[in-house]
């Protein structure tokens, strides 16, 4: 029985306190809201947020864009070159620093999978290990590797490979978790072995997702590359640094803006790569 808007008003007139929320649970969401309030404040003042600060950013901010109009135009190959280069290196340290951290990442997690290593000792053991490389942020694994292997791309590539074994571990291990379980019982009732359950019946379901996964992670990893450059990995992020130490803005917006092409392709390009192929493992069921 569905009762109308009118009965429910009535209802709400006889019994107003039936359609309360306890007192406990009043107190507590007035408590709840009051520490977020308070916190929020003092996040504001103990990062010096002020209305004339802002206006006085925002000042600045337009003087430093007023120099970036209008955009730089090579003139010279040689120079547009160098800018090619190191777009073309940015997304060759994201594509090896992605590749390479799947690679390690694609084993590890068969062992943080609950429906796969039945040890929990050993299965939450190699999920603590993805939480500690994960706690690691690329840009401070850069700084380490550059230390260790010196300037260039290599410490970028590294910084990235080691970030996402923890990211893609955690990922496809859940993933592989939540696979269904009943075209695994299908192998398995007609004698297939542990590991042509996993080729057969976990792997089919699993795969779009893992791809999924990879193809946002290296646009992500594009992005992430330009700004271990910044530090001196290598890529385009060294040149957009030089250009703004040096003052020029209008190259800067120029080298911005390549990025944001370049960026725009891949999310294209990825976007018709998981369609297709996600499409090939659907008609594969």
């Amino acid at each position: 029985m569905t009762l109308t808007a009118k009965e429910i008003a009535a209802a709400k007139e006889r019994v107003p306190l039936a359609f309360q929320a306890p007192l406990p649970v009043r107190l507590r969401r007035v408590a709840l809201w009051a520490g977020f309030i308070g916190l929020f404040c003092y996040c504001l003042w103990a990062f010096d947020f002020s209305p004339e600060r802002i206006w006085t950013g925002m000042g600045r901010l337009g003087t430093v864009l007023s120099f970036m109009f209008p955009p730089h135009v090579w003139d010279n190959w040689r120079d547009f070159s160098e800018v090619l280069n190191g777009l073309g290196e940015t997304l060759a340290i994201a594509f090896l620093g992605t590749l390479l951290g799947a690679i390690v990442a694609f084993p590890l997690s068969f062992l943080g999978a609950k429906n796969i290593n039945r040890f929990g000792l050993l299965r939450q053991t190699t999920r603590r290990g993805y939480d500690v490389i994960r706690a690691f942020e690329t840009l401070i694994l850069a700084l380490i590797f550059i230390r260790a292997f010196g300037l260039g791309p290599l410490p970028g590539i590294l910084a990235i490979a080691v970030s996402e074994i923890g990211t893609f571990a955690k990922l496809f291990s859940e993933a592989i978790e939540n696979t269904s379980k009943k075209p695994v019982d299908g192998v398995k009732a007609s004698g297939g072995s542990r590991l042509q359950q996993i080729r057969y019946a976990i792997a089919p379901q699993v795969n779009p997702v893992i791809l999924s996964i990879l193809l946002y992670n290296f646009e992500s990893n594009v992005r992430s590359g330009t700004i271990l450059g910044i530090v001196g990995a290598g890529g385009i992020g060294f040149l957009l640094s030089d250009r703004i130490a040096a003052y020029k803005w209008d190259e800067a917006w120029s080298i911005i803006f390549l990025i944001i092409a370049m960026v725009y392709l891949i999310d294209y390009l990825s976007g018709l790569i998981r369609q297709r192929i996600i499409g090939k493992w659907d008609g594969a069921k």
